[in-house]
């Protein structure tokens, strides 16, 4: 039997005794909600706001749901006060799309990209009722899979995962779902399910050795449908549409474990990228787009291929975000190109700054170019900088760390060489920058994968003189070496430091990550009491020592990786990968390589795109927000005034993620909305009053400028095609507000509301009864009118704005 669970009719108004109850309660633009032979659920173990930018998550979750007779739903890690909701009601986790209770999936599929996200995948497993430790599953049990960047090292999270994924889901997972699925509908069972799994090369399970990172190798060269859904219904830590342009990166920076992870560098073809930016757009409502990858500034021609989106969508208010680029990848044209639309501050990953070091980490950002870069972005009107730095990186021997012109480098300490940085280029570039620093991590896979970490004491003494000799006006950030050690305790353990973070969970920990919910003082009596576990995961591992992960073979070999490490003690750099490298690393080969766009190929996909679009204009919708008509600034207003029920799943969404919901909606419909000006357009939108949390609506009141006159039926219409579950445009009016008529916005002329009440199920009435000292959820905002300005009492909205805009007030 198959347990379903309503979190409106089970949880009812308690979802408002927990924080942002949106993450729970589903309802998204774009969900999949299907039944299937094979039920899946793609979980990330942190909060939905976390997870909801996930890419991995969104590639899994699509292209499961692609497939005939799979379902794929989704979950996230509960916060503390919804863990404790769930235990006092009796109920399990469950998907969003379909309320399934985790329990009753056939494959629970994490994705874990952070160490400390360990105590957020035991807190699901413990809230979905299923056994923490993978030998006291039975068959009735899910078979629970994990993927992601931390499987390099699975031994930690092996007493709890049944299997694991290493490497790319594209890369042959999706064949296993069906394979799966075709086993499930001859009636296989838990056991059969398992043996197939574990046949497979790219699974690793317990006992297994020499399983290969498994590669897309056509990766960047198919089309494949953008995977744009679901679109959040509250703002996410990242919160934009990420298409990604390249996968792998050519540079080799030696502390860079996710630069070795995902080789080789493979470029996407420029003319799908066009086409995915599209899809985030007109099927996402995204208003700005990320071009990821580990290193944008490498990709081929990223100037043309940035212009040319620009050129496409700058008139739609879209804007494109380069989130990595090397110090050497910047020039002005590209800048100019990225802050057309908006303009936010620039950053710097520079990580060590002297140059000999930079040189042993094989990534160079000289401080002459940074303080260039500053300057000439000033002239074009960029607020400020950011820069990332790094402590405790495994740098050049003192004896041996030469400068570019072979001369011995003054050997200063790593913190006082951060400050020097900072302090010279404020100077010179008149700045004053924000400055992050953190601990450096080794991690598996890289050549630094046996040196020893920092100690948490140093490290601290390093933060505190950097925080002392910078200047006030210069904003220092640190990440706390205690965090950094849990990281280093868990990235390089064995099944032990696994247990310890069992302990951990059983003591209270959740959610190591935030700040706000990790008990550091718990950490370190368990950490205190187990010393020899954490020396033996942080310590020095010496040359031919067989390391614990070797169980795992990333294609990167043993032999390159010990090679650059001696370089980096030599301070020597090793060239980017080419397609006919002098340094082979071990990935490429027969079957796979580097895949790189020629200048040639973007411009001739740009040119392609600019014919497509000039041709046919795409439709009506694409003419009308790709060439809007552009209004004088004492022209007409064509002002939409209008009415939405909020009701279901939307009644828990906050006000500013009903903001950007309409927003994005807007982008879906094409309809030609007006935007604010400066540095960070917005719709021109006014909501009369924002109903608070839990309240259903039946009358909110919100206006809407457009660029052309649009009818009302037009508005409602495409509105409500593209809107989420629970809200729906019931009424519009368009009003022409004559030039230099005074416009009112909608709050101001506010007079109140009228409430009913809020029909329920008899059988859950008692329950919001209950509750009704500590919500309104059992009401129902069913009007709202404005101000008669003659006589001080109420009158309809729509009759009040006639009075203004016809002359007869």
């Amino acid at each position: 039997m198959i347990h379903r669970i309503d979190p409106l009719t089970r949880l009812g108004s308690r979802l408002l005794e927990v924080e942002k109850p949106a993450r729970y309660t589903g309802g998204e633009y774009g969900i999949y909600a299907k039944e299937g032979t094979l039920r899946t659920v793609i979980v990330f173990p942190d909060l939905y706001e976390l997870g909801m930018s996930n890419q991995a998550l969104r590639i899994i979750y699509n292209g499961l749901n692609r497939m005939d007779g799979i379902s794929c739903d989704r979950a996230f890690a509960p916060a503390p006060d919804f863990e404790k909701l769930l235990k006092e009601e009796g109920l399990p986790l469950y998907g969003l799309d379909t309320g399934i209770a985790l329990g009753d999936a056939d494959l629970l599929l994490f994705t874990l990209g952070y160490e400390l996200g360990i105590t957020g995948l035991l807190s699901v497993l413990d809230s979905s009722r299923i056994a923490l430790r993978s030998s006291q599953r039975g068959k009735g049990d899910p078979i629970v899979i994990m993927g992601g960047p931390c499987v390099s090292n699975p031994l930690p999270y092996s007493p709890f995962i049944d299997a694991f994924w290493i490497g790319e889901a594209e890369a042959g997972f999706f064949d296993l779902a069906g394979k799966l699925l075709e086993q499930k509908k001859a009636g296989a069972s838990r056991k059969d399910l398992f043996e197939s799994i574990a046949g497979h090369p790219h699974i690793w399970t317990r006992g297994k050795t020499g399983v290969r990172r498994a590669v897309e190798a056509g990766f960047g060269k198919e089309r494949r449908e953008a995977a744009v859904f679901p679109v959040p219904n509250i703002k996410t830590v990242q919160h934009h549409g990420a298409v990604e342009i390249m996968r792998g990166c050519p540079n080799g920076c030696r502390f860079c474990y996710a630069g070795m992870w995902y080789r080789p560098m493979r470029q996407k073809r420029a003319d799908l990228i066009m086409e995915e930016a599209e899809a985030f757009i007109m099927k996402g409502g995204w208003r700005e787009i990320s071009l990821s990858s580990l290193s944008s500034g490498d990709y081929c021609n990223i100037t043309g291929l940035t212009a040319a989106l620009n050129s496409r969508y700058g008139k739609r208010h879209i804007s494109f975000q380069l989130p990595s680029l090397r110090v050497s990848g910047f020039s002005l044209p590209l800048l100019a190109s990225i802050s057309e639309v908006r303009k936010g501050g620039l950053t710097f990953a520079v990580e060590t700054p002297a140059a000999a070091d930079q040189l042993a980490i094989n990534k160079e950002a000289a401080l002459a170019e940074v303080i260039s870069i500053i300057r000439e972005a000033k002239k074009h009107g960029w607020r400020g900088a950011k820069f990332y730095f790094m402590i405790g990186l495994p740098l050049a021997n003192p004896e041996t760390r030469l400068t570019p012109s072979c001369i011995i480098e003054k050997h200063l300490p790593e913190e006082q060489e951060i400050v020097d940085f900072i302090l010279e280029a404020g100077k010179a570039a008149a700045s004053h920058f924000n400055v992050n620093v953190g601990t450096f991590i080794p991690k598996p896979h890289t050549p630094y994968q046996r040196c020893a970490q920092l100690d948490e004491e140093a490290a601290w003494g390093k933060l505190a003189y950097i925080r002392d000799k910078l200047p006030r006006g210069h904003k220092v950030s640190v990440h706390n070496p205690f965090i950094s050690l849990l990281e280093g305790v868990i990235a390089r353990g064995t099944e032990d430091a696994g247990l310890l973070a069992e302990t951990a969970y059983n003591q209270g920990c959740r959610l190591d990550a935030w700040a706000e919910h990790i008990q550091t003082g718990v950490w370190r009596k368990i950490l205190s009491e187990n010393a020899g576990t954490v020396r033996e995961s942080i310590a020095e591992r010496n040359a031919g020592e067989t390391l614990p992960w070797s169980v795992i073979q990333s294609r990167v070999g043993e032999v390159y990786l010990d090679e650059e490490r001696r370089r980096s003690g030599l301070a020597q750099t090793t060239t980017p990968c080419l397609p006919n490298c002098t340094h082979p690393c071990g990935v490429c080969g027969k079957d796979m390589g580097i895949v790189s766009n020629s200048a040639q190929v973007v411009e001739q996909a740009v040119e392609k795109q600019a014919i497509e679009q000039s041709v046919d204009g795409q439709n009506q919708i694409h003419e009308q927000t790709v060439n809007p008509v552009r209004r004088m600034p004492d022209s007409e207003t064509y002002r939409i005034l209008f009415s939405f029920v909020k009701k279901d799943t939307a009644v828990f969404i906050p006000h500013l993620g009903v903001i950007e919901i309409f927003s994005a909606a807007v982008i879906r419909s094409g309809l030609p909305a007006v935007y604010t000006q400066g540095f960070n357009p917005l719709l021109k939108t006014d909501f009369a009053a924002p109903a608070p949390v839990g309240l259903h609506c039946n009358a909110e009141i919100a206006s809407m400028d457009m660029e052309e006159p649009v009818t009302p039926g037009e508005f409602v219409s495409r509105l409500n095609a593209v809107l989420p579950a629970g809200f729906t445009v019931s009424i519009a009016e368009l009003f022409v507000i004559p030039a230099g008529e005074k416009k009112h916005s909608v709050s101001s002329v506010l007079w109140g509301f009228r409430y009913g009440e809020n029909k329920v199920p008899a059988k859950e009435e008692k329950k919001y009864r209950e509750s009704c000292e500590k919500a309104l959820f059992d009401l129902a905002r069913d009007e709202i009118f404005a101000k008669n300005p003659k006589t001080g009492g109420p009158v309809d909205y729509f009759t009040l704005y006639n009075a203004y805009y016809k002359g007869f007030l």
